[in-house]
């Protein structure tokens, strides 16, 4: 029975991770679509797509039976990169200060240096918490919105205050949720034992 989940788990072509894979293609896509031709229809459409998928993959491989230890690291990645690619590109179009593109990757840039602590301790990572998830789905709705918002009339008004909305909620969010995981972090480091190297590490 081990056998099979570990197989179950150790799966790259699932229906999930194509998805997520289709999910990251579109990340330089969209980069393109907002800085090349200006395309701002086209993007909001790559950016739902990506909303979409980004429910649909978890929703596939629970239902599929279909999780895999490679579908749990493309999907965070997936959205990651999202939120990258977005905050560039809206800052070099000035729709976002460029204060909004340094503070989302840098809180990214925070708990990557915690992986190293986390090894010494036999993790690789630690479960997603609700929360970053809650903060993924604010700026992940925040970003179309602000792009739509970047014209005249009413309906550009209220799609950039709400997506300002959205925006702040998000990042506000995804701080709180960093400062949780390096808090988690810090106690598995009091609690837990170091992991003793194996031989060739």
């Amino acid at each position: 029975m081990s056998e099979r989940i570990a197989e179950r788990q150790d799966r790259v072509w699932t229906v999930p991770n194509l998805i997520s894979l289709a999910r990251l293609a579109g990340v330089p896509l969209f980069l393109w679509l907002v800085l090349g031709p200006e395309a701002d229809g086209w993007a909001l459409v790559v950016l739902l797509l990506s909303g979409v998928t980004d429910y649909l993959d978890g929703y596939l491989a629970r239902r599929l039976h279909q999780t895999s230890s490679l579908g749990q690291v493309l999907d965070p990645v997936a959205d990651r990169l999202y939120i990258l690619a977005v905050v560039i590109g809206l800052a070099l179009r000035d729709i976002i200060p460029w204060w909004v593109a340094v503070i989302l990757p840098l809180r990214d840039l925070l708990l990557w240096g915690l992986v190293p602590i986390l090894r010494t301790r036999g993790y690789s990572a630690l479960p997603v918490h609700f929360l970053g998830k809650a903060a993924t789905f604010n700026l992940l709705y925040a970003f179309p919105l602000l792009l739509l918002g970047d014209g005249t009339g009413v309906v550009a008004t209220l799609a950039d205050v709400f997506g300002w909305a959205f925006a702040i909620w998000g990042i506000g969010l995804y701080w709180w949720a960093g400062i949780l995981y390096a808090w988690q972090v810090r106690k598995l480091v009091a609690t837990t034992p170091r992991r003793r190297a194996a031989p060739g590490d």
